[in-house]
């Protein structure tokens, strides 16, 4: 089982965690947000925290709050990424937009950028190439698709986050990226009629959502059929898939088993670990576990 992190995201910092709060930095600003996963006590004090940030996050239910300012900060700010910097000369700037949403987030996740490098070291040996981002958020999968050359569909329910999306990729100097506003299990059970194949998929579930005509989705029971979808329409021959769950309850065992027969078949590689996020403090947090088949003709 890999433990993987991100290794060169220099607008990106988790300085501490602990208490269910997690004080992180986006380029310039720091900010204060809820995280479910730190059990543990923080290691800097209350009021390091409250010094040091810009603005912390304050719920009034499960689902939304409201962001109180610390110190002076715009509500949308910009930060960047170099996609595939192990290769050096190849490497591509992607550019995400963020802001304080009333659902705590801020239009980045920033422990995905292991897979960015992953989809991106992938497809740019293979520029046509096909790429699927299924629940596909403010767009840092496919933009690394695409910054590699790939045809790429991303495909969410929500059609503010698909614009926002839109604007990263316009923000990143790339174009002709295939938005979709579409239940992801329905659009995977079109596909599958359509006999259409990808070369790449990711897909990073909620573990509870609702598609735009208010289609349930809850993970446990959900996730099978997907992934028997999802594993009709990869392609048998060359693929790379990633399967991330962010969920309390889930082991790195569950996207194994869900992937090993598909593996077995067709002769893939299949790996599974844990996202995590190192902090400055000296705590780990985690962030949900992965699975991945890769197959290379190259």
């Amino acid at each position: 089982m890999q433990l993987l992190s991100p290794k060169n995201f220099s607008d990106y910092e988790l300085i501490d965690c602990g208490n269910f709060e997690k004080l992180e930095r986006f380029g310039k600003y720091i900010t204060i947000r809820p995280e479910p996963q730190a059990v543990w006590p923080k290691v800097n004090s209350e009021q390091e925290w409250e010094k040091t940030a810009h603005v912390k996050f304050e719920p009034r239910s499960s689902s939304s709050g409201d962001w109180k300012k610390l110190k002076q900060m715009p509500d949308q700010w910009e930060i960047r990424y170099s996609v595939g910097s192990a290769q050096k000369a190849s490497s591509k700037e992607l550019v995400f937009r963020l802001g304080l949403t009333s659902f705590k987030h801020v239009g980045v996740f920033p422990e995905q950028a292991v897979n960015w490098d992953k989809i991106y070291s992938f497809l740019q040996p293979r520029p046509k190439s096909k790429f699927l981002n299924l629940f596909a958020y403010t767009g840092g999968a496919s933009l690394a698709a695409r910054a590699a050359g790939a045809e790429v569909t991303h495909v969410d329910s929500i059609k503010q986050v698909v614009t926002w999306a839109n604007e990263n990729m316009q923000k990143s100097k790339l174009d002709n990226i295939r938005w979709l506003v579409d239940d992801a299990l329905k659009f995977v059970k079109k596909e599958m009629r359509r006999g259409n194949f990808y070369q790449g998929i990711i897909l990073d579930p909620p573990a509870f959502g609702h598609g735009p005509n208010g289609e349930k989705w809850q993970l446990e029971d959900n996730i099978a059929e997907m992934m028997n979808g999802v594993l009709q329409i990869l392609d048998p021959k060359e693929h790379l898939l990633i399967l991330n769950a962010y969920s309390l309850g889930f082991s790195a065992l569950v996207p194994e088993n869900l992937l090993k027969p598909f593996a077995n078949k067709n002769k893939s590689e299949l790996s599974i670990g844990e996202l995590y996020l190192p902090a400055k403090s000296g705590v780990n947090l985690p962030l949900g576990v992965w699975g991945s088949l890769l197959k290379s003709n190259s």
